[in-house]
Protein backbone atom coordinates (compact mmCIF):
# COMPACT_ATOMS: atom_id res chain seq x y z
CA UNK A 1 0.00 0.00 0.00
CA UNK A 2 1.68 3.50 -0.94
CA UNK A 3 1.45 6.05 2.25
CA UNK A 4 -1.21 7.25 3.20
CA UNK A 5 -0.20 11.68 3.04
CA UNK A 6 -3.69 13.67 4.42
CA UNK A 7 -2.44 16.71 2.73
CA UNK A 8 -2.28 15.75 -0.69
CA UNK A 9 -5.54 14.39 -0.84
CA UNK A 10 -8.33 16.30 -3.04
CA UNK A 11 -11.57 14.39 -3.34
CA UNK A 12 -13.33 12.07 -1.64
CA UNK A 13 -15.25 9.78 -3.62
CA UNK A 14 -18.50 7.71 -2.72
CA UNK A 15 -17.67 4.89 -5.25
CA UNK A 16 -20.82 2.39 -5.36
CA UNK A 17 -22.83 0.69 -3.19
CA UNK A 18 -25.10 -2.29 -3.28
CA UNK A 19 -27.04 -5.00 -1.36
CA UNK A 20 -27.13 -8.83 -1.84
CA UNK A 21 -30.62 -9.87 -0.78
CA UNK A 22 -29.62 -13.42 -0.73
CA UNK A 23 -26.74 -13.09 1.51
CA UNK A 24 -27.72 -9.56 3.36
CA UNK A 25 -24.96 -7.64 2.96
CA UNK A 26 -24.52 -4.71 1.90
CA UNK A 27 -21.03 -3.47 0.41
CA UNK A 28 -20.09 0.26 0.97
CA UNK A 29 -17.23 1.67 -1.24
CA UNK A 30 -15.27 4.70 -0.85
CA UNK A 31 -12.05 6.40 -2.17
CA UNK A 32 -10.26 9.16 -1.88
CA UNK A 33 -8.74 10.49 -5.73
CA UNK A 34 -7.81 7.97 -7.42
CA UNK A 35 -6.66 5.72 -4.51
CA UNK A 36 -7.38 1.96 -3.26
CA UNK A 37 -11.07 2.03 -3.08
CA UNK A 38 -12.06 1.14 0.60
CA UNK A 39 -15.41 -1.32 1.23
CA UNK A 40 -16.94 -1.30 4.37
CA UNK A 41 -19.57 -4.52 4.85
CA UNK A 42 -22.80 -4.29 7.01
CA UNK A 43 -24.69 -8.04 7.44
CA UNK A 44 -28.42 -7.86 8.32
CA UNK A 45 -28.94 -11.40 9.58
CA UNK A 46 -32.45 -13.09 8.34
CA UNK A 47 -31.56 -13.39 4.40
CA UNK A 48 -32.67 -14.02 1.94
CA UNK A 49 -35.16 -11.16 1.94
CA UNK A 50 -37.69 -11.54 -0.40
CA UNK A 51 -38.78 -7.80 -1.40
CA UNK A 52 -41.93 -6.71 -3.58
CA UNK A 53 -41.20 -3.61 -5.62
CA UNK A 54 -42.07 -0.96 -3.36
CA UNK A 55 -39.95 -2.05 -0.83
CA UNK A 56 -37.14 -2.92 -3.20
CA UNK A 57 -37.37 0.50 -3.83
CA UNK A 58 -37.13 1.61 -0.16
CA UNK A 59 -34.22 -0.57 0.33
CA UNK A 60 -32.05 1.24 -2.75
CA UNK A 61 -33.21 4.61 -0.93
CA UNK A 62 -32.05 3.13 2.53
CA UNK A 63 -28.84 1.34 1.42
CA UNK A 64 -27.87 5.16 -0.45
CA UNK A 65 -28.71 6.86 3.15
CA UNK A 66 -26.64 4.35 4.45
CA UNK A 67 -23.64 4.55 2.11
CA UNK A 68 -23.58 8.73 2.25
CA UNK A 69 -23.76 8.59 6.48
CA UNK A 70 -21.17 5.97 7.16
CA UNK A 71 -18.60 7.89 4.70
CA UNK A 72 -18.18 10.22 7.64
CA UNK A 73 -15.83 7.55 8.74
CA UNK A 74 -13.53 7.59 5.98
CA UNK A 75 -13.82 11.56 4.78
CA UNK A 76 -12.23 12.64 8.03
CA UNK A 77 -9.25 10.67 7.16
CA UNK A 78 -8.29 13.54 4.81
CA UNK A 79 -11.30 16.30 5.28
CA UNK A 80 -10.49 17.45 1.22
CA UNK A 81 -12.69 19.98 0.13
CA UNK A 82 -14.14 18.26 -2.68
CA UNK A 83 -16.54 15.36 -2.17
CA UNK A 84 -17.86 13.41 -5.44
CA UNK A 85 -20.22 10.87 -5.70
CA UNK A 86 -20.00 8.35 -8.51
CA UNK A 87 -23.21 6.49 -9.86
CA UNK A 88 -25.69 8.24 -8.50
CA UNK A 89 -27.44 11.92 -8.19
CA UNK A 90 -28.72 13.33 -4.89
CA UNK A 91 -30.76 15.80 -4.14
CA UNK A 92 -30.68 19.31 -2.41
CA UNK A 93 -32.40 18.26 0.94
CA UNK A 94 -30.24 15.23 0.96
CA UNK A 95 -27.18 17.17 0.80
CA UNK A 96 -28.26 19.89 3.12
CA UNK A 97 -28.99 16.78 5.73
CA UNK A 98 -25.49 15.25 5.00
CA UNK A 99 -23.76 18.47 5.53
CA UNK A 100 -25.45 18.90 8.63
CA UNK A 101 -24.05 15.15 9.89
CA UNK A 102 -20.81 15.82 8.47
CA UNK A 103 -19.94 19.17 10.50
CA UNK A 104 -21.63 18.71 13.17
CA UNK A 105 -21.26 15.28 14.20
CA UNK A 106 -17.49 16.13 13.25
CA UNK A 107 -17.86 18.98 15.49
CA UNK A 108 -15.33 17.43 18.13
CA UNK A 109 -13.56 15.58 15.74
CA UNK A 110 -12.59 18.92 13.92
CA UNK A 111 -12.34 20.87 17.39
CA UNK A 112 -9.71 18.67 19.10
CA UNK A 113 -7.86 18.71 15.64
CA UNK A 114 -8.18 22.16 15.44
CA UNK A 115 -9.69 22.42 12.17
CA UNK A 116 -13.24 23.99 10.89
CA UNK A 117 -15.46 21.89 8.49
CA UNK A 118 -17.97 24.89 8.12
CA UNK A 119 -18.02 25.91 4.39
CA UNK A 120 -15.57 23.13 3.76
CA UNK A 121 -17.76 20.33 3.52
CA UNK A 122 -19.91 20.35 0.39
CA UNK A 123 -22.85 17.59 -1.18
CA UNK A 124 -22.81 18.09 -4.95
CA UNK A 125 -26.96 18.35 -5.46
CA UNK A 126 -28.51 17.26 -8.54
CA UNK A 127 -25.90 15.25 -10.28
CA UNK A 128 -24.05 12.55 -10.90
CA UNK A 129 -20.02 13.38 -10.79
CA UNK A 130 -19.48 10.02 -12.73
CA UNK A 131 -20.56 8.14 -15.67
CA UNK A 132 -23.72 6.11 -14.34
CA UNK A 133 -23.02 3.07 -16.47
CA UNK A 134 -22.39 0.83 -13.70
CA UNK A 135 -21.47 -2.95 -13.98
CA UNK A 136 -24.19 -5.20 -13.96
CA UNK A 137 -23.90 -6.18 -10.62
CA UNK A 138 -24.17 -2.77 -9.26
CA UNK A 139 -27.12 -2.33 -10.69
CA UNK A 140 -29.04 -4.34 -8.95
CA UNK A 141 -29.79 -3.61 -4.65
CA UNK A 142 -30.29 -7.44 -4.13
CA UNK A 143 -30.32 -10.62 -6.32
CA UNK A 144 -33.90 -11.38 -7.68
CA UNK A 145 -34.60 -7.75 -8.37
CA UNK A 146 -33.34 -4.30 -10.67
CA UNK A 147 -33.46 -0.87 -9.11
CA UNK A 148 -36.81 0.82 -10.12
CA UNK A 149 -35.38 4.69 -10.66
CA UNK A 150 -31.73 3.46 -12.07
CA UNK A 151 -28.70 5.10 -10.16
CA UNK A 152 -28.91 8.06 -11.79
CA UNK A 153 -31.85 9.79 -10.57
CA UNK A 154 -32.26 11.60 -7.10
CA UNK A 155 -35.14 10.07 -5.42
CA UNK A 156 -38.80 12.03 -5.31
CA UNK A 157 -41.06 11.33 -2.51
CA UNK A 158 -41.27 8.04 -0.19
CA UNK A 159 -44.56 6.24 0.05
CA UNK A 160 -45.97 3.88 2.10
CA UNK A 161 -44.39 0.43 1.42
CA UNK A 162 -46.77 -1.77 3.81
CA UNK A 163 -44.46 -2.07 6.95
CA UNK A 164 -46.16 -3.97 9.87
CA UNK A 165 -46.46 -2.27 13.67
CA UNK A 166 -43.01 -3.72 15.01
CA UNK A 167 -39.99 -1.96 16.52
CA UNK A 168 -36.71 -2.43 16.12
CA UNK A 169 -35.27 -0.86 19.53
CA UNK A 170 -31.25 -0.01 19.85
CA UNK A 171 -29.36 -1.27 22.83
CA UNK A 172 -26.25 -0.01 23.72
CA UNK A 173 -25.91 -1.79 27.26
CA UNK A 174 -26.98 0.74 29.18
CA UNK A 175 -29.32 2.29 31.24
CA UNK A 176 -31.10 4.44 28.68
CA UNK A 177 -32.16 1.56 26.26
CA UNK A 178 -33.47 -0.72 29.03
CA UNK A 179 -36.06 2.03 29.92
CA UNK A 180 -36.86 2.23 26.51
CA UNK A 181 -37.67 -1.58 26.40
CA UNK A 182 -39.41 -1.82 29.47
CA UNK A 183 -41.85 1.37 28.52
CA UNK A 184 -42.33 -0.70 25.10
CA UNK A 185 -43.27 -3.70 26.31
CA UNK A 186 -45.73 -1.84 29.06
CA UNK A 187 -47.52 -0.21 26.35
CA UNK A 188 -47.94 -3.69 24.61
CA UNK A 189 -45.95 -2.98 21.60
CA UNK A 190 -43.81 -5.99 19.97
CA UNK A 191 -40.25 -5.38 19.56
CA UNK A 192 -36.58 -6.43 18.51
CA UNK A 193 -33.47 -5.71 20.51
CA UNK A 194 -31.18 -4.52 18.20
CA UNK A 195 -27.42 -3.62 18.01
CA UNK A 196 -24.48 -3.42 15.71
CA UNK A 197 -21.05 -5.09 16.09
CA UNK A 198 -19.78 -8.22 18.33
CA UNK A 199 -20.19 -6.64 22.04
CA UNK A 200 -20.44 -9.54 24.14
CA UNK A 201 -21.36 -7.40 27.45
CA UNK A 202 -24.59 -5.94 24.64
CA UNK A 203 -25.30 -9.35 24.33
CA UNK A 204 -25.54 -10.37 27.57
CA UNK A 205 -27.41 -7.28 28.27
CA UNK A 206 -30.28 -7.73 25.25
CA UNK A 207 -30.38 -11.78 26.46
CA UNK A 208 -31.69 -10.26 29.82
CA UNK A 209 -34.53 -8.60 28.38
CA UNK A 210 -36.16 -12.08 27.34
CA UNK A 211 -37.02 -10.56 23.61
CA UNK A 212 -36.31 -11.53 20.45
CA UNK A 213 -32.94 -10.17 19.11
CA UNK A 214 -31.11 -8.95 15.62
CA UNK A 215 -27.69 -8.16 15.82
CA UNK A 216 -25.88 -7.02 12.93
CA UNK A 217 -22.59 -7.12 11.65
CA UNK A 218 -20.17 -4.26 10.54
CA UNK A 219 -16.54 -4.41 9.58
CA UNK A 220 -15.18 -1.40 8.30
CA UNK A 221 -12.52 -1.27 5.87
CA UNK A 222 -9.43 -2.26 6.85
CA UNK A 223 -6.97 0.19 5.18
CA UNK A 224 -9.09 2.49 7.50
CA UNK A 225 -6.90 1.11 10.08
CA UNK A 226 -3.50 1.74 8.55
CA UNK A 227 -4.37 5.09 7.34
CA UNK A 228 -4.67 5.78 10.67
CA UNK A 229 -1.17 4.44 11.51
CA UNK A 230 0.41 6.43 9.18
CA UNK A 231 -1.04 9.90 10.18
CA UNK A 232 -4.92 10.24 8.41
CA UNK A 233 -7.24 12.93 10.88
CA UNK A 234 -8.61 11.09 13.39
CA UNK A 235 -11.19 11.62 16.08
CA UNK A 236 -14.97 11.38 17.24
CA UNK A 237 -17.82 10.38 14.82
CA UNK A 238 -21.61 10.88 14.89
CA UNK A 239 -22.01 6.65 15.67
CA UNK A 240 -25.46 7.30 16.45
CA UNK A 241 -26.16 8.71 13.04
CA UNK A 242 -24.48 5.67 11.36
CA UNK A 243 -26.12 3.37 13.48
CA UNK A 244 -29.69 5.04 12.60
CA UNK A 245 -28.92 4.67 9.33
CA UNK A 246 -28.00 0.45 9.28
CA UNK A 247 -31.29 -0.22 11.76
CA UNK A 248 -32.97 1.68 8.72
CA UNK A 249 -32.12 -0.64 5.96
CA UNK A 250 -32.99 -3.79 8.79
CA UNK A 251 -36.32 -2.26 9.42
CA UNK A 252 -36.91 -2.29 6.02
CA UNK A 253 -35.63 -5.79 5.46
CA UNK A 254 -37.49 -7.14 8.37
CA UNK A 255 -40.54 -5.34 7.12
CA UNK A 256 -41.01 -3.44 10.16
CA UNK A 257 -42.22 0.20 11.00
CA UNK A 258 -40.00 1.66 14.00
CA UNK A 259 -36.50 2.30 14.31
CA UNK A 260 -36.51 2.96 18.24
CA UNK A 261 -33.37 4.81 20.10
CA UNK A 262 -33.00 5.93 23.66
CA UNK A 263 -31.59 9.85 23.66
CA UNK A 264 -32.82 11.85 26.29
CA UNK A 265 -33.77 15.43 26.27
CA UNK A 266 -29.69 16.50 27.53
CA UNK A 267 -28.39 15.09 24.15
CA UNK A 268 -29.25 18.35 22.62
CA UNK A 269 -26.81 20.19 24.88
CA UNK A 270 -23.01 20.28 24.03
CA UNK A 271 -19.68 21.58 26.26
CA UNK A 272 -19.54 25.21 26.15
CA UNK A 273 -15.80 25.96 25.20
CA UNK A 274 -14.14 29.30 26.18
CA UNK A 275 -13.44 30.95 22.92
CA UNK A 276 -14.89 28.46 20.82
CA UNK A 277 -19.02 28.16 21.64
CA UNK A 278 -20.89 25.11 22.12
CA UNK A 279 -19.51 21.51 20.66
CA UNK A 280 -21.66 18.58 21.23
CA UNK A 281 -19.96 14.88 22.22
CA UNK A 282 -23.78 13.87 20.82
CA UNK A 283 -24.68 15.37 18.49
CA UNK A 284 -26.47 12.62 16.38
CA UNK A 285 -28.48 11.39 19.55
CA UNK A 286 -29.49 15.42 19.92
CA UNK A 287 -32.73 16.49 18.44
CA UNK A 288 -31.70 18.17 15.43
CA UNK A 289 -30.11 14.67 14.28
CA UNK A 290 -33.57 12.82 15.29
CA UNK A 291 -35.85 15.83 13.66
CA UNK A 292 -34.15 16.07 10.65
CA UNK A 293 -32.98 12.17 10.10
CA UNK A 294 -36.61 11.04 11.02
CA UNK A 295 -38.01 13.46 8.84
CA UNK A 296 -35.86 12.69 5.62
CA UNK A 297 -36.45 8.93 6.45
CA UNK A 298 -40.16 9.72 6.36
CA UNK A 299 -39.95 12.29 2.69
CA UNK A 300 -37.38 10.28 0.94
CA UNK A 301 -37.34 6.35 1.98
CA UNK A 302 -40.30 5.19 3.46
CA UNK A 303 -43.40 7.20 4.84
CA UNK A 304 -44.74 4.38 6.89
CA UNK A 305 -41.07 4.00 8.81
CA UNK A 306 -41.23 5.72 11.78
CA UNK A 307 -37.95 6.85 13.57
CA UNK A 308 -37.66 8.36 16.72
CA UNK A 309 -36.53 8.68 20.31
CA UNK A 310 -38.30 7.38 23.31
CA UNK A 311 -36.95 9.25 25.85
CA UNK A 312 -36.96 12.45 23.94
CA UNK A 313 -39.41 14.24 26.54
CA UNK A 314 -36.90 13.14 29.62
CA UNK A 315 -33.67 14.48 31.13
CA UNK A 316 -31.18 12.10 32.20
CA UNK A 317 -32.17 12.23 35.89
CA UNK A 318 -36.14 11.26 34.40
CA UNK A 319 -34.17 8.30 32.84
CA UNK A 320 -32.23 7.51 36.14
CA UNK A 321 -35.73 7.65 38.48
CA UNK A 322 -37.37 5.36 36.00
CA UNK A 323 -34.57 2.92 35.54
CA UNK A 324 -34.20 3.17 39.19
CA UNK A 325 -37.38 1.75 39.65
CA UNK A 326 -36.40 -2.45 38.72
CA UNK A 327 -33.14 -4.00 39.70
CA UNK A 328 -33.66 -6.50 36.94
CA UNK A 329 -30.70 -5.55 34.92
CA UNK A 330 -28.01 -4.34 38.29
CA UNK A 331 -25.94 -7.03 37.29
CA UNK A 332 -25.98 -6.38 33.60
CA UNK A 333 -26.03 -3.35 32.09
CA UNK A 334 -22.98 -0.83 31.76
CA UNK A 335 -22.85 2.46 30.59
CA UNK A 336 -18.66 2.47 31.01
CA UNK A 337 -17.15 3.36 27.71
CA UNK A 338 -13.92 2.02 28.39
CA UNK A 339 -15.80 -1.16 28.81
CA UNK A 340 -16.69 -1.43 25.02
CA UNK A 341 -13.39 0.83 23.87
CA UNK A 342 -10.81 -1.28 25.28
CA UNK A 343 -12.25 -5.39 26.18
CA UNK A 344 -13.76 -7.35 23.34
CA UNK A 345 -15.23 -9.53 25.74
CA UNK A 346 -17.80 -8.88 28.70
CA UNK A 347 -15.69 -7.82 31.68
CA UNK A 348 -16.06 -9.14 35.20
CA UNK A 349 -16.12 -5.61 36.54
CA UNK A 350 -18.39 -3.63 34.17
CA UNK A 351 -17.64 -0.18 35.66
CA UNK A 352 -14.09 1.29 35.70
CA UNK A 353 -15.31 4.17 37.95
CA UNK A 354 -12.67 6.72 36.68
CA UNK A 355 -14.56 7.49 33.11
CA UNK A 356 -16.89 10.82 33.00
CA UNK A 357 -19.78 8.14 32.23
CA UNK A 358 -19.65 6.50 35.57
CA UNK A 359 -19.17 9.29 37.64
CA UNK A 360 -22.05 10.81 35.75
CA UNK A 361 -24.25 7.41 36.06
CA UNK A 362 -23.29 7.19 39.76
CA UNK A 363 -24.25 10.72 40.26
CA UNK A 364 -27.46 10.23 38.54
CA UNK A 365 -28.17 6.90 40.18
CA UNK A 366 -27.78 8.15 43.52
CA UNK A 367 -30.92 9.98 44.31
CA UNK A 368 -33.06 7.38 43.28
CA UNK A 369 -31.78 4.38 44.65
CA UNK A 370 -30.67 3.44 48.05
CA UNK A 371 -26.88 3.41 48.49
CA UNK A 372 -25.98 0.04 49.20
CA UNK A 373 -27.40 -1.08 46.21
CA UNK A 374 -25.86 1.71 44.19
CA UNK A 375 -22.54 1.08 45.74
CA UNK A 376 -23.21 -2.72 45.05
CA UNK A 377 -23.83 -1.92 40.90
CA UNK A 378 -20.18 -0.45 40.92
CA UNK A 379 -18.14 -2.49 43.26
CA UNK A 380 -17.18 0.95 45.36
CA UNK A 381 -18.16 4.32 46.41
CA UNK A 382 -17.08 6.47 43.41
CA UNK A 383 -18.33 9.65 45.71
CA UNK A 384 -15.90 9.27 48.71
CA UNK A 385 -12.67 9.17 46.78
CA UNK A 386 -11.42 12.60 46.68
CA UNK A 387 -8.75 11.62 44.23
CA UNK A 388 -12.01 11.67 41.22
CA UNK A 389 -12.66 15.44 42.24
CA UNK A 390 -11.89 16.82 38.96
CA UNK A 391 -14.16 14.41 37.03
CA UNK A 392 -16.80 15.14 39.16
CA UNK A 393 -16.38 18.93 38.98
CA UNK A 394 -16.69 18.33 34.92
CA UNK A 395 -19.73 17.42 35.22
CA UNK A 396 -20.84 20.41 37.19
CA UNK A 397 -18.93 22.41 34.90
CA UNK A 398 -16.95 23.55 37.73
CA UNK A 399 -13.69 25.38 36.84
CA UNK A 400 -14.33 23.14 33.51
CA UNK A 401 -16.64 22.66 31.03
CA UNK A 402 -18.71 19.21 30.82
CA UNK A 403 -16.71 16.46 29.55
CA UNK A 404 -16.91 15.36 25.82
CA UNK A 405 -19.22 11.86 26.69
CA UNK A 406 -22.83 11.06 26.80
CA UNK A 407 -23.30 13.01 30.37
CA UNK A 408 -26.26 15.23 31.54
CA UNK A 409 -26.22 18.31 31.27
CA UNK A 410 -24.34 20.59 34.37
CA UNK A 411 -27.77 21.88 35.63
CA UNK A 412 -28.93 18.08 36.40
CA UNK A 413 -25.21 16.74 37.80
CA UNK A 414 -25.47 20.41 40.11
CA UNK A 415 -28.99 19.33 41.50
CA UNK A 416 -28.36 15.80 42.34
CA UNK A 417 -25.36 16.49 44.21
CA UNK A 418 -27.22 18.96 46.07
CA UNK A 419 -29.69 16.45 47.13
CA UNK A 420 -26.95 14.12 47.70
CA UNK A 421 -25.81 16.91 50.60
CA UNK A 422 -28.81 17.33 52.05
CA UNK A 423 -28.81 13.00 52.39
CA UNK A 424 -27.69 12.04 55.81
CA UNK A 425 -25.87 8.75 53.88
CA UNK A 426 -24.55 10.76 51.61
CA UNK A 427 -23.13 14.23 52.51
CA UNK A 428 -20.26 12.95 54.66
CA UNK A 429 -18.20 11.45 51.62
CA UNK A 430 -15.50 13.08 50.20
CA UNK A 431 -16.85 15.19 47.33
CA UNK A 432 -20.17 15.55 48.07
CA UNK A 433 -18.96 17.47 51.53
CA UNK A 434 -16.41 19.39 49.59
CA UNK A 435 -19.43 20.47 47.29
CA UNK A 436 -21.34 21.37 50.27
CA UNK A 437 -18.17 23.51 51.60
CA UNK A 438 -16.81 25.20 48.70
CA UNK A 439 -18.88 24.99 45.81
CA UNK A 440 -22.60 24.49 46.61
CA UNK A 441 -22.44 28.91 48.55
CA UNK A 442 -21.51 29.69 45.31
CA UNK A 443 -24.74 28.46 43.17
CA UNK A 444 -28.70 29.76 43.62
CA UNK A 445 -30.31 27.42 45.50
CA UNK A 446 -33.37 27.54 43.81
CA UNK A 447 -31.14 26.13 40.26
CA UNK A 448 -30.54 22.98 42.63
CA UNK A 449 -33.85 21.62 42.50
CA UNK A 450 -34.31 18.30 41.30
CA UNK A 451 -38.29 18.15 40.85
CA UNK A 452 -38.62 20.30 37.71
CA UNK A 453 -35.80 18.84 35.56
CA UNK A 454 -37.81 15.90 36.20
CA UNK A 455 -40.65 16.94 34.30
CA UNK A 456 -41.43 15.48 30.90
CA UNK A 457 -42.31 17.41 27.91
CA UNK A 458 -40.53 19.26 25.05
CA UNK A 459 -40.53 18.20 21.37
CA UNK A 460 -40.51 15.11 20.02
CA UNK A 461 -41.47 11.91 17.32
CA UNK A 462 -43.23 9.25 19.39
CA UNK A 463 -46.43 8.41 17.74
CA UNK A 464 -49.06 10.17 19.25
CA UNK A 465 -50.97 6.86 20.31
CA UNK A 466 -47.82 5.47 21.98
CA UNK A 467 -46.97 8.60 23.69
CA UNK A 468 -50.36 8.83 25.19
CA UNK A 469 -49.86 5.48 26.78
CA UNK A 470 -46.37 5.99 28.17
CA UNK A 471 -47.08 9.57 29.57
CA UNK A 472 -48.73 8.61 32.57
CA UNK A 473 -45.56 5.58 33.33
CA UNK A 474 -43.05 8.40 33.00
CA UNK A 475 -44.32 10.68 35.16
CA UNK A 476 -45.58 9.02 37.93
Amino acid sequence: MSLFDKTTIRSFRFVRCSFDAESGVARLVYAFDDGPELTETVTIPGAPFALDAARAEAVERALRLLHLITGVSYYKAAVPSEIRIDGYAIDSATAVLMEQVYVHGLGEFAYRNGLSLHGRVRFPAGGASAPTGLADEDKSVGAGFQQPNGWSTPPTGAIAVGLREHALVAIGGGKDSLVSIEALRNAGIEQTVTWIGGSQLIAACAARTGLPTLNIGRALAPELFEYNRQGAWNGHIPVTAINSAIMVLAALLQGVDQVVFSNERSASYGSMIPGTGEVNHQWSKGWAFEQAFGEYVQSHVAADLKYYSLLRPLSELAVARQFARTDHYDAHFSSCNRNFHLLGERPTNRWCGVCPKCHFVFLALAPFMPKPRLVGIFGRNLLDDAGQVGGFDALLEYQDHKPFECVGEGQESRAAMAALGDRPEWREDAIVARFNREIRPQLEAAELAVAPLLDIGGEHRIPAALWERLRANFAA
